[in-house]
């Protein structure tokens, strides 16, 4: 994994640049905590299981199969967007990094284009990439409503990338999977406090400070 010359790198951005997995979920929790704790639970359990979805499928899903209410209209969806916006932008800006990713993003950069392929919003991933000054580091930032095999696609068709020379760091089930329908290399995070994820034929690291040179 470490002596590989990668010729690029994509990087997940919340839980593998950032530790903000749990912000996420204290936010779906507050979102839906007028429902009762029951509704709660179901909603923090579901979003821990499918990292990496986008949080419109979720509210699609709390809403028909929790809820069991009528599909939620155009204008209720955005109103949900952004409540949830609000309660973790500022947080994630402010969030701690994960150890050895600044380092290694700042040391790749200038020898390998980086990319990050996100479930969060582009929109708002962008403005939380350019208020951490991560900007500079990055060749391209993407993110939903884009699907994440999709983003990694588009980003090995439009720099000429071969898939087995490329890595995904991520930290969900969706972004092996995107990995895994593009042929790249793929290396798992998984926070030592959290439960892995992964197969066990999957290399994960506690952090990313293994892989600064």
């Amino acid at each position: 994994m470490h002596n590989v010359d990668w010729q690029a790198i994509i990087f997940d951005f919340d839980g593998v640049v950032v530790e903000s997995g749990k912000i996420k979920t204290q936010a779906f929790a507050e979102l839906y905590r007028s429902h009762g704790e029951t509704i709660v639970e179901k909603v923090v359990q579901f979003h821990t299981q499918n990292g990496g979805m986008s949080r419109y499928r979720k509210f699609r899903h709390f809403q028909q199969y929790f809820l069991n209410q009528p599909p939620l209209t155009e204008t209720e969806e955005k109103q949900l967007d952004i409540r949830f916006s609000e309660l973790v932008v500022e947080a994630v800006i402010a969030a701690d990094p994960v150890p050895g990713a600044i380092e290694l993003i700042r040391q790749q950069s200038g020898k390998i284009p980086l990319f990050v392929a996100s479930g969060t919003p582009e929109t708002e991933l962008k403005v939380i990439v350019e208020r951490r000054g991560l900007n500079p580091y990055f060749t391209e930032v993407r993110g939903a409503p884009a699907l994440k095999k999709t983003i990694i696609a588009e980003i090995l068709s439009a720099y000429s990338l071969r898939p087995e020379t490329v890595l995904m760091i991520g930290d969900a089930m969706a972004d092996l999977e995107g990995a895994q329908a593009n042929n790249t290399a793929f290396l798992g995070r998984v926070h030592p406090d959290d439960a892995n994820p992964f197969p066990a034929n999957i290399q994960t690291v506690p952090d990313l400070r293994g892989l600064v040179q």
